[in-house]
């Protein structure tokens, strides 16, 4: 472990570099809706992101549905919808906190914690043929429960084909899940992890909670190590870990990955790890967004890479984010709810188009980031639109809100936001690589513009 005056220079280096950095947020990834419990997997070379979802304005944690957002390049994020919620699960009364997907056999699977009515909570499974959803309820009933503090299951596949479920708040138990994935071994049956100072840190004092490990585990291995990351401390919490040498333990308590000393940091947290086209990346939720708190939270990312022993760095939290992994192909039909960072956008679904983005706000824009033309460049950019409203429109700027104009997408009167136009429109001046901004023109409460989709072209 650093010494104190080493961590107060690595805290004071991430405050300036969070300074230098806010002109180029990126962090938190999801601007549109507040979301948190992040849990990133990657399927078929693309990561998915699941969170799940807190309610604007609560003074709890007040969450009905669970949300997707997919991406190739770690900066640019497409809003998937909603792939399940509460009403997915006919005997879950509220709470649809924190899940955690995996694929197995062509099959999704999604565990995820709610309260059913007279028992707390409990952890459900659903299933879908899709990553994408929709989720049906695999049992209709729950898969476990062992007391109220059923939360924040995570779930892993080793190397054997052995799946296990862990998952608990104050205490951690697991499971080994049969290969159907909805049921466990019972002749194993629950298993309750015997928290010891050795094994996941002890807190100071006699706190009645002897250990570190409060609750949000996120297991999984890299070569031969296996990892528990999760929510520590109390409050506020901070991420810390312990190792294995193998699934089910002994477990060492190896030291804090994220303390939170950092005023964007919410009271709760949750890691996810990925390893992603050669990179490393911690995910985890602040409160940073404007009207954030404890109950409105939001998921960020930091790349970083592991120590050679296989230990985590220290990582503190940044407002720039992870740069990308790629550049984004505009030679495709884009869904306009692909954001690297917005202002003054909402995302909506339609049961007839999926989801769309959304724009009352003069001058709010969408950033797509680093994207590449090539050397020829487009000559015109198509675009779906509707508006209620005459002299609407759609500036498209490089690099900056107010960068060089490369083209405006008018915007016609479609008699209705949901009756959808294709519009195509002349651009010029665009070579090489740029962060694009649809730069919404001439709209307010009263005009507005939905956005469905959009493609360049040479």
């Amino acid at each position: 472990m650093k010494n104190q005056s080493v961590l107060h220079l690595i805290l004071a280096f991430g405050m300036g570099m969070f300074l230098i950095s806010s002109a180029q947020a990126d962090n938190p990834v999801i601007q549109t809706r507040y979301t948190a419990d992040p849990a990133p997997v990657v399927i078929n070379g693309k990561v998915y992101l699941y969170t799940d979802h807190d309610e604007p304005h609560a003074t709890w944690f007040v969450m009905k549905d669970w949300r997707l957002y997919t991406s190739s390049d770690m900066v640019n994020w497409t809003d998937k919808g909603s792939p399940l919620s509460l009403k997915t699960f006919k005997w879950a009364q509220k709470d649809a906190w924190a899940p955690q997907v995996i694929e197995r056999h062509g099959k999704f699977y999604c565990y995820a914690p709610m309260t059913q009515k007279g028992v707390g909570m409990s952890i459900g499974v659903a299933v879908a043929d899709k990553p994408e959803g929709p989720f049906h309820d695999a049992l209709g009933h729950a898969l476990v429960h062992v007391s109220p503090l059923d939360i924040d299951p995570t779930v892993f596949i080793d190397k054997d084909g052995q799946a296990y479920l862990y998952w608990g708040n104050s205490q951690l138990y697991y499971v080994e899940l049969n290969k159907d994935m909805i049921s466990y071994n019972q002749h194993v049956g629950i298993v309750k992890v015997p928290l010891t100072a050795e094994g996941f840190g002890k807190r100071p004092g006699n706190n009645p909670r002897f250990t570190l490990y409060v609750e949000g585990p996120w297991f999984y291995r890299r070569g031969n190590l296996y990892y528990m990351v999760y929510a520590a401390g109390g409050i506020p919490e901070f991420i810390a870990y312990s190792t294995s040498p193998g699934p089910t333990g002994p477990w060492t308590y190896r030291g804090i990955i994220m303390p939170n000393h950092l005023p964007q940091l919410a009271f709760t947290n949750h890691p996810g790890v990925l390893d992603y086209k050669g990179h490393s990346y911690f995910f985890y939720h602040d409160q940073a967004l404007p009207g954030g708190s404890g109950f409105d939270r939001s998921v960020c990312i930091e790349e970083f890479k592991y120590n050679p022993d296989g230990s985590f760095p220290t990582i503190l939290p940044t407002k720039q984010g992870p740069a990308p992994v790629g550049h984004f192909n505009p030679y495709k039909t884009t869904p306009a709810a692909t954001i690297a960072w917005e202002t003054g956008i909402q995302t909506e679904t339609s049961p007839t188009v999926g989801v769309y983005a959304s724009c009352n706000q003069n001058g709010g824009y969408i950033k797509v980031e680093s994207v590449d033309f090539g050397l020829q460049g487009p000559k015109s950019i198509s675009a779906r639109v509707s508006s209620t409203s005459e002299g609407t429109s759609i500036e498209i700027h490089l690099d900056s809100v107010d960068g060089p104009l490369a083209g405006t997408i008018n915007v016609p009167n479609t008699g209705a936001l949901s009756q959808w136009s294709a519009v195509q429109s002349p651009v010029s001046g665009i070579k090489g690589i740029h962060d694009v901004y649809f730069v919404f023109k001439g709209v307010s409460d009263s005009q507005g513009i939905n956005f469905l989709s959009w493609k360049f072209s040479k």
